[in-house]
């Protein structure tokens, strides 16, 4: 069993940046970030595999960008610039040894409001 935490969620303007960050117990391969709006399905954001292969929703590509720790492959980051509002949602950290995620964080709440 994986356990993943996450940080970084918070309030900011339109326009403005957050980054986001995930650590797991234990290696997987692939780690990505979901999110869900309210009244909305969750959403794949990004993901990335140990060999630092990326997939985009077509909604965040050029705004968001995902990564992975250089010393701790177990961690992945998500930065995300030049936030909108239909970007507010729960954020959740994901990870396994698959395309569809096995392992799942608590989420974290992403606000864009003036």
């Amino acid at each position: 069993q994986v356990q993943l935490v996450e940080s970084g969620g918070g309030l900011v303007q339109p326009g403005g940046s957050l980054r986001l960050s995930c650590a797991a117990s234990g290696a997987v391969y692939f780690m990505g970030w979901y999110r869900q709006a309210p009244g909305k399905q969750r959403e794949l954001v990004a993901r990335i595999n140990s060999g630092g292969s990326t997939v985009y929703a077509d909604s965040v590509k050029g705004r968001f960008t995902i990564s992975r720790g250089d010393n701790a492959k177990n961690t992945v980051f998500l930065q995300m610039d030049n936030l909108v509002s239909a970007d507010t949602a729960v954020y959740y950290c994901t990870a396994g040894p698959f395309l569809s995620p096995i392992y799942w964080g608590q989420g974290t709440q992403v606000t864009v409001s003036s």
